[in-house]
């Protein structure tokens, strides 16, 4: 470790000392409680464990599991063994997790009770793993979490930079294969100095982790409250009546936020009665109807964003307020450009495609040189998106990019190839294109428009229940509509352009 290297295990240490007794992190399932200092002790013996069991600097780590103390236990351990933990979602198919896994050939694999089936039914396919662990103590059938806590927490340290590789996680499906995003300690150190700094945490704040840990804003909400010294109160998975009790008893006071995850809480808060006027400050993407409804039962403010995984989640930040619609204005650290097809900067107000540069950039496409120097041509990360500044200097998202066209039903990333594939697998399917279409619930929903092969006849639920059994669910069509007018161009290809005109509503 250089001199001027500072690692999420440095933040660990320096933490036990800051804030020692203050309490690091509440576990909503099991009421357990863990303070600063007591994390790190904690922290310090699964480090020692997992080297003794042959894990050692930039072995990856992967994790299959609801959000948990020992998962976040797990970051802290690999970032003091200079490992890299690749976190992995839950809600994919198996053939999904398969790929996920090999394409980043973990050492080790840590998976809850629930899921150990399922792995169970796949290890003949994962040749890297060499030893499977429940992820919460004598929880399951395989080698038990608490075997690698027996020890005095005396690891030998390794030499861990801030710009080394720490978390893995994967994007959306490119071309039909999901790319796995390597991202360094600096990144989220750096993200969590943002969102410290435009959200005044202290260490009185109160975040609610209710976005997996395997999702880049569900981490780094983690990592930055942790970093200003507040606590973590943990859910295993979402639930709104749960929500609205912990904010109440804990006094919570900020947390992120996806359609529809903050009309689920105001919806529980008139049914219960629950005070949730402790919550000062939600980020993230929603309603305008929700957002002011929020703003005015709350007093507290909403913050938009724009960001993706690639950016640690953060590329532009904002108050609502300050500008309705917008996606705020650029964070501090962070230098973007509009640029036009051949990476020129075009005049304010005109649309082109969303650069960056700074120390929030990932470090590449985990095995993926080429497509890592596409993604960093002229000296900038290239989102694939599309928008524009206005003369305040707020950003303004217009869509995507034809190349990289993306749907984000709650908050999640669905390319239309991955789920075109899988529709024109059915025998019954000659001709298929899906988009992105409004949705109440999901802010964004998933349409797919097919034609049949001469004579097959089929129900919309049936292709819907087709894609659902051989991916993960949030990725199948919640509207689907067979025509027999297919528009297509020359060569024969699909006229995306005027499908979408003709039937992009839902």
């Amino acid at each position: 470790m250089g001199l001027y290297d500072f690692t999420f295990y440095d933040l660990i240490h320096r933490n036990a000392i800051s804030f020692n007794d203050a309490e690091a992190w509440f576990e909503a399932d099991d009421n357990r409680s863990v303070t600063f200092s007591r994390f790190k002790h904690m922290v310090d013996r699964l480090a020692s464990g997992l080297q003794r069991s042959g894990i050692k600097k930039g072995d990856r780590i992967g994790v299959l599991g609801k959000n948990s103390l020992e998962y976040f236990l797990l970051y802290g351990a690999a970032a003091a063994l200079g490992a890299i933990i690749l976190p992995i979602n839950w809600r994919l198919s198996a053939g999904e997790i398969i790929f996920n896994l090999n394409d980043c050939a973990p050492a080790a694999l840590f998976v809850d009770t629930e899921f150990q089936e399922l792995v169970n039914g796949i290890k003949d396919k994962l040749p890297s793993v060499k030893k499977y662990y429940t992820l919460k103590p004598g929880d399951g059938n395989f080698i038990d979490f608490d075997s690698l806590m027996n020890n005095r927490g005396d690891f030998e340290a390794e030499d861990v930079s801030n710009d080394d590789g720490f978390v893995i996680i994967h994007t959306a499906a490119v071309a039909g294969r999901p790319r796995g995003a390597l991202l360094s300690h600096g990144n989220f150190l750096c993200a969590g100095l943002h969102l410290n700094y435009c959200f005044n945490l202290t260490s009185q704040d109160v975040h609610l982790n209710l976005l997996p840990l395997f999702h880049v804003g569900g981490f780094f909400m983690a990592t930055n409250s942790f970093q200003a010294g507040a606590l973590n109160v943990n859910m295993s998975k979402f639930d709104a009546q749960k929500a609205v009790e912990l904010i109440q008893e804990k006094k919570v006071s900020l947390f992120f936020d996806f359609s529809p995850i903050l009309a689920s809480i105001l919806e529980a808060h008139e049914q219960t009665g629950k005070d949730i006027k402790s919550v000062r400050a939600v980020m993230g993407l929603d309603t305008p109807e929700t957002i002011e409804k929020y703003q005015k039962v709350t007093g507290g403010t909403f913050y938009s964003i724009y960001g993706q995984t690639e950016t640690t989640g953060l590329v532009t930040l904002g108050r609502y307020n300050d500008r309705p619609g917008s996606a705020g204005k650029m964070v501090p650290l962070g230098e973007v450009r509009i640029v036009d097809d051949y990476g020129h900067s075009v005049r304010m107000g005109q649309v082109g495609e969303i650069t960056m540069k700074g120390p929030l950039i990932f470090k590449g496409y985990w095995n993926l040189p080429e497509d890592t120097a596409y993604t960093f041509r002229e000296g900038r990360h290239h989102t694939g998106d599309l928008g524009r500044f206005d003369e305040h200097g707020f950003l303004w998202f217009s869509g995507r990019k034809a190349e990289k066209e993306l749907i984000k039903p709650g908050g999640e990333n669905v390319y239309p190839a991955e789920v075109e594939k899988v529709i024109l697998q059915h025998p019954s399917v000659e001709k298929a294109v899906v988009f992105g279409v409004p949705d109440p619930k999901w802010k964004e929903g998933i349409k797919a428009v097919c034609r049949l092969k001469a004579g097959e006849t089929m129900e919309p639920q049936a292709l819907i229940k087709f894609v659902g059994e051989r991916m993960a669910s949030y990725k199948k069509p919640q509207y689907v509509k067979f025509i027999t007018d297919f528009p297509c161009l020359e060569d024969g290809s699909p006229d995306r352009a005027k499908i979408k005109e003709l039937y992009g509503s839902s």
